[in-house]
């Protein structure tokens, strides 16, 4: 009986080097690529097998719509929430290198990332290879691989206990993926088309609107309203010392402060009736301040956003190459608790190797550690935990090292002793009638526990002691006036608290979420990593909250989350939730729809109409008169005579070229450039604004026939075709070339156009190199602004 075969398939390329070398025993055979492919024999299931370890690049499909639902002019956005979606390979030929290196094989392990996007990325792989392994044989041939580290040890131990992939996990996440997709892309689509076709100063190339984005925009936006509304009152206090052993000690008034400037000062006449103040109480207490419970992702977050300035983005890719380089534990986890059978000794005896630690981490080997808190324990993950050591850390990105830095100490001090101090509290009492009370409080430090390796011990506070009944001089009488401050920004630390208290989001896309603000440019960065809404991010969550407030707060986004879960836990169906979800947005849409004017009054409030905008630059070919240009994002230009706005290429300067104009509508030419004109070389070329939004109709002559074999055999012979429901390769020919410049254009009676200016075939159309993958169909096209390096 020959050796079962066995495929297993990572996430990442990094991973799959870690798998194969912890399995192969020192000999495998490998082959080079982007993923590599590793070959040796070993055991599965208790049996001698060949195995063969490669990876994915995450994802291997994505969601979208249709060809026939991609032009924004030609669909209603209303129609996306009942279109249909398709899943769309992505490139990289992930479909045909899975098919492949697929075929034949007995067995199929999946060693994806152990959280529910890992769980619908096994099933994308799994639709990929199953088709092509060897049919027959009884038993299971499909198993999911558990673990939460990339360590030789937890990857010999998720071998001897696979389990089977959890449909109703993925099918969650497909859940999530629909009702994002049609619910964003729709009130994206509108919202971009309505406002950028009126005003010209937005400065954002997608008016954008997002389930989890927006609801996270409304947290930053509700604490501007609280500052911009927020009226400073001026309170009173008394301040007050008296003298004990010679010293002036500061004590506090039980009434805090009033907002009576008279009503104060008739307090302080009365405690001045008397020059001292009688000692009520005298009491001193041992406290403790607890060790931290172990780290989960939103801590990490907000500890490397707060303590590190690392923005939660920037802190989530490091913490992901840390782990993919087999340094730190699986760092997208909701759980603060160990399980039982964590080995803290192994643990702690990793970070005895660690420069900077390591003589802390063999002291609490020697002396004794302490076993970690219980905290939550949410049945994902294990808490983020360092489970390697780099051989030179100054090896690592600067981001990188402070990160790992943060997850080694914080590990640490949860296996240390608690804090331990003794506070005491003195209570006063005046002589008047109304005995106010006052307290003084001092705190020693006992012993640091944990703080000697992570976070900031206090201070001690030394007050002298005093005795119950004794009356102590008033050193000091006075009142001290102040005023009440506004709250600060929100930070990106107290953010994520608000994102997790309310479930925006998962502890996997948080971090995406706040970084989708800041891009969008509804934020900005400011200092101590606050958020400070821009003019459109204001202005857009007012809108909202004008139409229909329940878009932007958060109890709809939880809902949906809510829905999910029951979806994972197989308590309901996907095409029901979805199907009942998306019903409740178009409602809400065609409402919003229908009432965008009370938003459109706040932006006539906040930005300049187009008309007003940009200089005059180019005639339009339609009234003859000037059109002006946009500079900010989305570049375009807009007729105001017309009232019509025309897109542009982005990313690249435009100017007028040459006042030449097209043959075709008589509009003027712009020339587009990536960089400097003159020094763009190849990267510049003109385009006519009406062409380039609305493609000319024309017969395509000049390959004829063979161009047409030629893109069906490119087409063909493509590895990362659509995989999923049906797709249309019919695509109009206004799809086909809109978007186009002269270079691009195919219209015979058009001096500037590829049939005039085209030289010969792309050279790789017959290269050698070429005969395996698809030929390209398309021509060499002479760049006339080039000279005199044609």
């Amino acid at each position: 009986m020959s050796s079962p075969s066995v495929l297993m398939v990572a996430e990442k390329p990094s991973i799959c080097n870690a798998i194969a070398s912890a399995l192969c025993g020192g000999r495998m055979e490998s082959r080079k690529g982007n993923p590599p492919v590793h070959e040796f024999n070993g055991n599965f299931l208790g049996r001698n097998a060949f195995i063969r370890v490669t990876a994915v690049n995450g994802h291997v499909f994505s969601t979208d719509f249709p060809a026939q639902y991609q032009n924004w002019d030609a669909v209603d956005p209303v129609e996306l929430f009942s279109a249909p979606i398709v899943s769309v390979a992505e490139k990289g030929g992930i479909v045909k290198h899975l098919e492949r290196e697929g075929k034949g094989m007995d067995y199929l392990v999946l060693w994806l990332d152990c959280d529910r996007e890992g769980e619908n990325i096994c099933f994308e792989v799994i639709r990929c290879v199953e088709k092509s392994m060897r049919k027959g044989g009884n038993g299971q041939k499909i198993y999911r691989a558990k673990f939460s580290a990339v360590t030789p040890k937890d990857i010999q131990k998720a071998l001897q206990s696979l389990v089977s992939p959890n449909e109703n996990e993925s099918m969650a996440v497909e859940a999530r993926q629909e009702m994002d997709l049609k619910v964003g892309v729709a009130f994206s689509r509108f919202q971009t088309r309505y406002f950028q076709g009126k005003y010209g100063d937005l400065d954002s190339a997608v008016i954008s609107y997002g389930p989890c984005q927006t609801p996270t925009l409304a947290f930053c936006v509700d604490r501007h309203d609280e500052i911009q509304t927020f009226t400073p009152e001026p309170f009173w206090t008394l301040d007050i010392t008296v003298q004990i052993e010679s010293q002036n000690i500061a004590v506090e008034w039980s009434r805090g402060r009033l907002f009576d400037q008279e009503i104060t000062k008739m307090f302080l006449k009365m405690v001045n009736e008397s020059d001292s103040l009688l000692c009520v109480t005298v009491k001193q207490s041992e406290g403790t301040k607890p060790r931290p419970t172990p780290l989960n992702t939103v801590e990490l977050l907000k500890i490397a956003s707060k303590s590190l300035g690392i923005g939660p983005q920037s802190a989530m890719r490091a913490a992901e190459h840390l782990y993919l380089s087999g340094y730190l534990s699986y760092p997208r986890t909701e759980s603060t608790s160990y399980p039982d059978s964590f080995d803290v000794k192994d643990a702690l005896q990793v970070q005895t190797r660690n420069p900077h630690v390591g003589a802390y981490a063999q002291e609490l080997l020697g002396q004794g550690y302490t076993r970690p808190r219980k905290g939550h324990d949410a049945g994902d993950h294990p808490p983020i935990t360092p489970v390697g050591m780099p051989s030179d850390l100054s090896s690592l990105g600067s981001e990188e090292r402070s990160i790992f830095d943060l997850v080694c100490r914080y590990f640490l001090a949860t296996v240390s002793p608690d804090a331990s101090y003794i506070s005491t509290t003195l209570t006063f009492s005046s002589a008047c009638a109304c005995g106010e009370h006052f307290t003084a409080s001092g705190r020693r430090e006992l012993s640091k526990g944990f703080e000697r390796i992570y976070g900031t011990s206090s201070r001690d506070v030394e007050i002298p002691a005093a005795v119950e009944g004794r009356r102590y001089k008033i050193s000091t009488s006075r009142i001290r006036e102040g005023q009440t401050s506004a709250p600060s920004y929100l930070t990106e630390s107290e953010l994520l608290g608000l994102m997790e208290k309310h479930h925006i989001g998962t502890d996997a896309s948080m971090a995406t979420h706040i970084n989708n603000i800041s891009v969008r440019n509804y934020v900005t960065i400011g200092s101590g990593r606050t958020l400070v809404p821009t003019s459109l991010g204001v202005v857009l969550i007012h809108g909202f909250l004008r139409i229909d407030p329940a878009l932007v707060k958060p109890e709809v986004r939880a809902a949906i989350e809510k829905f999910c879960d029951m979806i994972a836990q197989g308590k309901a169906a996907k095409d029901q939730v979805v199907q009942h979800s998306l019903l409740n947005f178009e409602k809400k849409f065609r409402y919003f729809t229908s009432h965008i004017s009370a938003m459109d009054n706040l932006f006539e409030v906040s930005f300049s109409p187009l008309a007003a905008t940009g200089a005059y630059m180019c005639k339009c070919g339609k009234c003859s008169r000037y059109m002006r240009f946009i500079p900010l994002k989305p570049q375009r230009l807009y007729c105001p005579t017309c009232e019509e706005t025309y897109n542009l290429p982005q990313n690249g300067t435009i100017k007028l070229y040459k006042e030449l104009r097209c043959p075709l509508d008589n509009f003027e030419l712009v020339l587009y450039s990536l960089g400097n004109s003159a020094t763009a070389q190849g990267k510049s070329y003109a385009l006519c604004p009406n062409c380039y939004n609305h493609p000319p109709s024309f017969d395509i002559e000049d390959g004829g026939e063979e161009d047409a074999e030629d893109e069906e055999e490119s087409a063909a012979a493509s590895p990362d075709s659509t995989v999923g429901p049906s797709v249309d390769k019919k695509v109009t020919q206004a799809q086909m070339f809109k978007g186009m410049g002269c270079n691009s254009c195919r219209h015979p009676t058009c001096k500037h156009s590829s049939v005039r200016n085209g030289m010969c075939r792309c050279p790789s159309f017959l290269h050698p190199d070429a005969v395996s993958g698809p030929h390209c169909p398309g021509m060499l096209v002479l760049d006339v602004n080039s000279k005199p390096n044609w």
